[in-house]
């Protein structure tokens, strides 16, 4: 299944790591590390530019990606609970 963060951004559900709140997680310092490290090492992707709420951690192949996106986490899990239910979202 896929799962549509925003703007022109769809991703496969299955290379899902994790999706946290922006707001939440970042409150620590070692998320705020995380953070900055995949930055540098080019793993971050903004899917807009409006304020952003959530990342997802994803593994594509061999390579990680970190996703930032204006869409909710409970909004992006809802959508993956509704896909598995066959729902249109």
């Amino acid at each position: 299944m896929y799962l549509h963060l925003g703007e022109k951004t769809v991703i496969r559900t299955e290379n899902i790591i994790g999706i946290f709140d922006l707001d939440n997680s970042t409150i620590s310092k070692h998320t705020r590390n995380y953070l900055t490290v995949a930055e540098k090492k080019g793993e971050v992707v903004n899917v807009s530019y409006e304020l952003p709420k959530s990342f997802i951690v994803c593994k594509e192949e061999k390579e990680k990606k970190v996703y930032i996106s204006q869409i909710s986490s409970n909004t992006l899990y809802k959508r993956i609970l509704n896909n598995k239910e066959g729902r249109q979202v």
